[in-house]
C-alpha cells in the first residue's frame, strides 16, 4: 500500500524502513509537517502517516480525502491533532499507536525529576567550566517524598512503580481509579485537590481532551504545596504556561520539568539554533534555572521506535486487507481525563 509519511526524521525513517521489510508497503518519506499547506503532497496516496505536531483539522482532512486518502495512521499515542469529527464525516479512518513503550516516557519523567532535584544541568555546565563548587546544588532525598501521579494509564502506572522504587509515597488521581493497581503498588487514590495539596512532586500522565486542557491553571497551581516540582511528559496544553511562569516567579512552584509545551508546533523537532526564538512564553520559561525543557523526546528510545513503526505499519496492512482496525480511534470512543 502506498503510504505518505509526513514529518520524518532520520530516527523514525530508519525504524519504519526496517519494520517495513516485513510489511512491504510503498513508503514515501516527506520532511514537512502535515498541514493544510502540505496536504496536497499526499495526492494519489490512500494512506498518510502523521505525527503529534501535524495539524489534521477539517480543511486539511478535506484536502486529503479529495486526493484519495482513506486512512490516517498517526505514529503517536495522542490524537488531539486530528479532528475526529471531521474524519468521521469524511469517512477517513484514523489509527494510532496506543502503547509503544510506556517505560520510555515514564523513565524520562523520572529523569526530569532527578535532573532537577540534583541540579544536573547546572553541575555539568560548572564542571565543564572547571568550577567544582557545590554551592547551589543541594537537592533532597527522594525516599519519603510524596509523588502525585495524575492519570494511571499505562505510562502513569509505570511511573508510579518507578517512584515507589525510590521509597516515595504514591498518591494517584484518575477518572477511573484502578484499585487493584493501587493495592499492588501500595498507592492510594485521592481527589485532585488532595493530590495537589499533598504532593512534593506531581507528574502528569493524562491525554489532552477538552476536559483536561489547562487542567493546571492559576487556580490549580495555588492549590499545590509551595515548592512543588511539576513534571509534564503528557501534552503541553495540560498546563497554562503563562500561569506557570507567574507561579515560578513567585516561588510557589519550586521546579518544572517539561518535555512538552502547549505551543510546540513548529518549534519542537526542528533545529532553530540559527534563528531568534519567536515564542516569548517559551523563551521566558527557558530563562528559569529551575526549569528543564526537553523537546518532546520522552518517547525516543530504540524499543519505542521499533514498536511505533511495527504498530503503525500493521494498521496500514489491516486497512489494506479490510481487516478490523484494532487501534482505530473514533470520536465516540474518546475517553475523559485519566483515560
Amino acid at each position: 500500500m502506498r503510504l505518505a509519511v509526513f514529518d520524518t526524521h532520520r530516527y523514525d525513517r530508519s525504524a519504519l524502513e526496517d519494520a517495513n521489510a516485513e510489511f512491504g508497503h510503498a513508503l514515501t518519506f516527506l520532511e514537512p509537517r502535515l498541514t493544510l499547506q502540505t496536504a496536497r503532497l499526499a495526492e494519489g496516496f490512500h494512506a498518510v502517516c502523521s505525527f503529534v505536531n501535524d495539524r489534521l483539522d477539517a480543511p486539511t482532512l478535506e484536502v486529503l480525502r479529495a486526493g484519495g486518502v482513506r486512512l490516517v495512521a498517526t505514529r503517536s499515542a495522542g490524537y488531539n491533532h486530528i479532528d475526529l469529527e471531521a474524519a468521521r464525516r469524511l469517512d477517513v479512518r484514523v489509527t494510532r499507536v496506543p502503547e509503544y513503550s510506556p517505560h520510555a516516557v515514564a523513565e524520562h519523567a523520572v529523569t526530569l525529576v532527578l535532573s532537577l532535584n540534583r541540579h544536573i544541568p547546572r553541575a555539568f555546565a560548572r564542571v565543564r567550566d572547571w568550577n567544582f563548587s557545590l554551592d547551589g546544588l543541594v537537592g533532597f532525598d527522594m525516599a519519603g517524598k510524596t509523588v502525585g501521579v495524575v492519570g494511571t494509564g499505562r505510562i502513569g502506572r509505570v511511573a508510579a512503580r518507578i517512584f515507589k522504587g525510590f521509597g516515595c509515597d504514591i498518591v494517584c488521581f484518575d477518572a477511573a481509579p484502578d484499585q487493584a493497581f493501587a493495592r499492588e503498588v501500595g498507592a492510594r487514590y485521592v481527589s485532585l485537590d488532595a493530590l495537589y495539596s499533598a504532593s512534593d512532586i506531581i507528574s502528569l500522565h493524562v491525554p489532552l481532551t477538552p476536559g483536561t486542557r489547562h487542567m493546571v491553571d492559576a487556580k490549580a497551581l495555588t492549590r499545590m504545596k509551595r515548592g512543588v516540582m511539576l513534571i509534564n511528559t503528557g501534552r503541553g496544553a495540560l498546563i497554562d504556561s503563562r500561569a506557570l511562569i507567574d507561579a515560578l516567579k513567585s516561588g510557589h512552584i519550586g521546579a518544572a520539568g517539561l518535555d512538552v509545551y502547549e505551543e510546540e508546533e513548529g518549534i519542537f523537532f526542528q533545529d532553530l539554533s540559527g534563528q531568534v526564538l519567536q515564542d516569548d512564553v517559551l523563551a521566558r520559561l527557558l530563562t528559569f534555572p529551575n526549569v528543564l525543557v526537553t523537546s518532546h523526546q520522552a518517547f525516543l528510545t530504540r524499543e519505542a521506535l521499533v514498536s511505533i513503526a511495527r504498530t503503525t505499519l500493521a494498521s496500514v496492512r489491516a486497512f489494506e486487507h479490510g481487516e478490523p482496525l484494532v487501534n482505530e480511534v473514533r470520536v465516540e470512543q474518546v475517553r475523559p481525563a485519566g483515560a
